[in-house]
């Protein structure tokens, strides 16, 4: 009944804002989030289908497949365009999931969602934000959606399985970024191999008040930290992330690149990203 009710609130919520005006953002000063990038095989079943920079990923499975984020509302023909590439269809997804509630990952998901009938699979943290487009985003004015208010149909918690046709994936609650950013472990396999794939938010941090100033969000500190602790932790085989630049998908791999999933096993760059957040924490922490 606990469940119900919550669900029913996030959907009702989500009826309220969708007669609001939706206000994305500009995106003219970051090119590379609406820049195409042709789609291509990264392992086995897992597809990358996003821009040179909005990471997006296809998961397909014996039972349908998966969609991981959907970069701008502008990104929804060109995401299409990219599954269709591939040889599959975007008819044919039943789960839409997403790292993180913001609009350049939440653009086209409304869309899709309605394109596609899929499942919306959200964080707990994030699914108020999902419900209502993003005006109660800690870090907006919360006067206008940024993106389209998305029905959330099951709400995620850390350690939740996400199960569909031969697949399973196992979502990681890593706050901060947002309240409910999240990263994906799960395996996957070719003629060769099986590949522990890890789909990383990175714990950048977003805001530039300091923590002590989000009385929205009075644990943001405390879940950083929780965060960059727990992410030091994962073991993979190879890892990607919610933005390009984060893994250099483009240095990574280029149009007509031979099919290589060890090309992203690059662990040390990884560890050395967390690092570097970790001293961009500290360094905040230390100012207050």
């Amino acid at each position: 009944m606990k469940r119900t009710l919550f669900l029913l609130f996030f959907f009702c919520n989500a009826l309220i804002v969708e007669a609001q005006r939706v206000v994305e953002p500009s995106a003219e000063k970051r090119p590379e989030w609406i820049q195409p990038f042709p789609p291509f095989q990264i392992a086995g079943n897992l597809y990358y289908v996003g821009t040179a920079d909005l990471g997006c990923y296809l998961i397909t499975t014996s039972s349908g497949n998966i969609l991981i984020n959907t970069g701008l509302a502008s990104s929804e023909s060109q995401i299409i365009a990219n599954i269709k590439t591939l040889g599959f269809d975007i008819s044919d997804t039943k789960i839409l999931l997403t790292t993180q509630a913001h609009f350049d990952h939440m653009g086209a998901m409304a869309a899709i969602k309605n394109l596609t009938k899929a499942k919306m699979m959200v964080d707990e943290g994030d699914a108020a934000v999902v419900a209502d487009g993003g005006i109660s985003d800690y870090d907006l004015k919360g006067d206008v959606c940024v993106f389209k208010p998305v029905k959330v149909d099951r709400i995620l918690h850390n350690g939740d399985q996400i199960k569909l046709g031969n697949m399973k994936l196992t979502i990681l609650h890593h706050p901060g970024h947002t309240k409910g950013s999240c990263s994906y472990l799960f395996d996957v396999k070719d003629n060769e191999r099986s590949y522990r794939v890890l789909i990383a938010n990175m714990p950048t941090i977003v805001t530039d008040k300091k923590f002590t100033d989000i009385p929205a969000y009075p644990n943001i500190a405390e879940d950083y930290a929780y965060t960059l602790k727990a992410m030091k932790h994962l073991k993979f085989d190879i890892w990607l992330a919610s933005h390009g630049v984060q893994f250099d998908l483009t240095g990574k791999h280029k149009q007509g690149s031979p099919y290589d999933p060890l090309v992203f096993a690059d662990k040390k760059s990884y560890y050395d990203a967390i690092d570097e957040l970790q001293a961009e924490y500290d360094k905040k922490i230390a100012a207050k």
